[in-house]
């Protein structure tokens, strides 16, 4: 473990107590330990010297082998970061933020890790006070617009079905109870969202309202059907805005959105009516840096937004599929798998 020695030397990392570091061998055992690790995990460096670094793991964590691919990753990368719940000597957990770095010879064989950790327990759940207070504000909010949909419902028995006030006032609920859901996935973290279920047509109208909150006249919504889906709520809904975003920049008419199931699953579709896509632009429109040759400098944008568009899709086992004509306007339809799951999603789209 010379070259772990080299890398942090004895003198600076004995003075370091905000952070855990923790020297590894080769096999992910313990050879070094400082007085942060000490104070963060609670064992004496005699007590720990030996040990494999999995015992700071929780036991699910263990039996999904997450240590070893943590090891694994940082030899093949050079370095890993996980954040997620550790445990200290005396069974207690705590929240931590890790990052795990191989340690080579100079003919590049890996000669073990350096582990460096820092407690973020307290930001957590001061993090969490505020994802609760979130919560029940949003919740509290949807009851309201819950009763004016219905007095909206008993309206319509009263007046005209295309009647345009009662049609903007539907609207608008629609979009109050999309911003109150939006705000409610807004409180999971990326260290904890993971995949949930939701449906389809939430997520869209929640995307909806993030990009044109306030421009009723834009969305057209046809089919709307609630397909249950398995994902990342807040991936996807940023995928969506993504696609919602391009059809209100290029284009100046209505925005029509249908979310609908096929044979492939849970599908939904975009369609505008503007510029449209250069037909030979198609085949590379979703790489990264290409914007097509009929944007103009006007537009904005670098050419990123379809392309992490098709980062998510394809990270949820999807596909998409753009169709554009000169002129006449472009058509995106996601499709992701939908859910078997038997599970009904609560009302702000979570399982």
């Amino acid at each position: 473990m010379t070259s772990i020695r080299r890398s942090v030397p004895r003198e600076w990392d004995e003075q370091v107590d905000l952070f855990a570091i923790v020297k590894l061998d080769s096999g992910g055992f313990v050879r070094g330990w400082n007085l942060g690790a000490e104070r963060i995990k609670g064992y004496t460096e005699s007590e720990i010297l030996g040990s494999h670094f999995s015992r700071f793991y929780r036991a699910e964590a263990q039996r999904r082998g997450l240590p070893d691919q943590l090891l694994a990753a940082a030899q093949r990368d050079g370095h890993v970061e996980d954040t997620g719940w550790r445990v200290r000597s005396d069974g207690s957990e705590f929240w931590a933020r890790v990052t795990i770095s191989a340690i080579r010879n100079d003919v590049g064989q890996v000669q073990g890790f350096v582990k460096i950790v820092r407690d973020l327990t307290s930001e957590k759940q001061a993090a969490d006070e505020r994802a609760a207070l979130q919560r029940t504000f949003a919740h509290d909010l949807l009851s309201p617009v819950t009763a004016l949909r219905g007095y909206l419902d008993l309206l319509g028995e009263e007046l005209p079905p295309d009647h345009r006030l009662l049609h903007l006032a539907e609207e608008a609920s629609d979009h109050i109870v999309a911003m109150a859901q939006a705000l409610m996935s807004d409180v999971d973290t990326t260290a904890e969202r993971g995949r949930r279920r939701a449906t389809l047509d939430l997520i869209a109208r929640g995307a909806v309202a993030v990009v044109l909150p306030g421009d009723l006249g834009r969305i057209r919504y046809g089919q709307m059907d609630a397909i249950p889906v398995l994902g990342d709520v807040l991936g996807l809904r940023r995928a969506i805005a993504n696609v919602l975003e391009n059809a209100a920049k290029y284009s100046d008419d209505v925005i029509e959105i249908e979310a609908f199931e096929t044979d492939e699953g849970a599908a939904l579709r975009v369609r505008d009516h503007g510029r449209g896509i250069h037909p030979d632009d198609l085949a590379a429109i979703t790489q990264e840096g290409q914007r097509g040759r009929l944007a103009q400098d006007g537009d904005g944008g670098r050419g990123i937004g379809l392309a992490s568009v098709q980062q998510v899709v394809s990270a949820h086992g999807g596909s998409l599929r753009i169709h554009s004509a000169v002129g006449e306007g472009t058509t995106v339809v996601v499709t992701i798998p939908r859910t078997d799951d038997a599970e009904e999603p609560s009302a702000d789209g979570t399982a």
